[in-house]
């Protein structure tokens, strides 16, 4: 699936997947995300949740550029749960995604390789129950405008189907808008060549 510079895949909601294996049950549990506060704040949860679990291994990564990403063995054999996480996530170009997978040990080592198959294996599970959607990063900027270039400001509204948010007309007039990157700068420097027109990014 080709995609704008703008454009990124994510999940629509939070989802869950599992995989057992000699004793060993891993739980992953995946969430749309979009900021790092956000994913401390699923952690923390499911630490507080799953308090008894031997190891909480996670991989996320944020923004449409596909450049920030992190993962972690919470003490598992090095590069034997985060990165396979991470390579999941990876493989279905996902981005405002966190996978955390839960272990409880089963009593018998499952040695690198079985490790590496069973991380992947849960977060797998947890991507196949989700639904993978297409979403646009948008820039949120705020419109100033005398009454009287209400008109011009509203005909461009109008003609870049864009939903005004917190709108106040008055004798002196404001809104915000929430436009698609990709378009944010075209759309800005129309607005901008109106008379008493003020933007705010």
């Amino acid at each position: 699936m080709a995609l704008l510079s703008d454009e990124y895949l994510t999940i629509d909601k939070p989802s869950e997947g599992i995989y057992k294996e000699k004793g060993s049950k891993f739980l992953a549990f995946a969430f749309p995300v979009k900021s790092e506060e956000e994913i401390k704040n699923h952690q923390k949860n499911l630490r507080k949740k799953y308090y008894d679990a031997r190891h909480h291994c996670y991989a996320f990564r944020l923004g449409a550029d596909l450049q920030f990403y992190r993962s972690s063995d919470d003490g598992e054999p090095s590069n034997s749960s985060g990165p396979p996480i991470l390579g999941q996530i990876q493989s279905k170009n996902l981005t405002n995604i966190l996978i955390v997978v839960v272990r409880y040990f089963g009593g018998t080592k499952l040695g690198i390789p079985g490790l590496i198959n069973a991380y992947k294996s849960a977060a797998i599970d947890a991507i196949g129950n989700a639904k993978i959607i297409k979403k646009t990063e948008n820039d949120w900027i705020e419109v100033k405008f005398s009454y009287d270039s209400m008109n011009s400001v509203m005909k461009i509204i109008k003609e870049e189907k864009l939903q005004p948010i917190n709108q106040k007309f008055d004798l002196n007039c404001s809104l915000n808008l929430s436009i698609r990157k990709y378009h944010s700068e075209r759309i800005i420097k129309q607005l901008s060549k109106i008379e008493n027109v003020i933007i705010n990014l």
